[in-house]
């Protein structure tokens, strides 16, 4: 099962920072801003006048698999505490039992003689 939570973070990571690049790489509706930074510009040249649709799918198809991802890590993580063997945190079991003798009764102060006044 903790190999599968590992395959599914690794999955999760990659697709937040797929997500993360796709979105900054959508221009703006003013046609400026980080999306031409990014490479909009040359966006449009190789997909032609459908980049914004391209964009737009890949956006969505990750923002998809990323919620998916995360609930399946979500139900992983859920499965594996309650499956989880907990050898290590159990008490340790007593094999003999403790010694019965008695303790020695506590000394108790006895108090000082008063002398008489004179």
């Amino acid at each position: 099962m903790t190999l599968i939570i590992y395959l599914l973070t690794a999955i999760l990571l990659f697709t937040s920072v797929f997500l993360v690049f796709v979105v900054l790489m959508q221009r703006a509706k003013t046609d400026g801003g980080i999306g031409a930074a990014m490479g909009g510009g040359s966006m449009e040249s190789t997909f032609g006048a459908e980049t914004g649709n391209v964009l737009s799918k890949a956006t969505i198809n990750a923002a998809i698999i990323f919620f998916v991802v995360s609930f399946l890590l979500y139900l992983s993580h859920i499965y594996q505490s309650k499956h989880h063997e907990t050898g290590d945190v159990r008490l340790p079991t007593v094999v003999a039992p403790a010694a019965t003798t008695p303790a020695p009764a506590p000394l108790t102060a006895q108090p000082a003689p008063v002398e008489p006044k004179k």
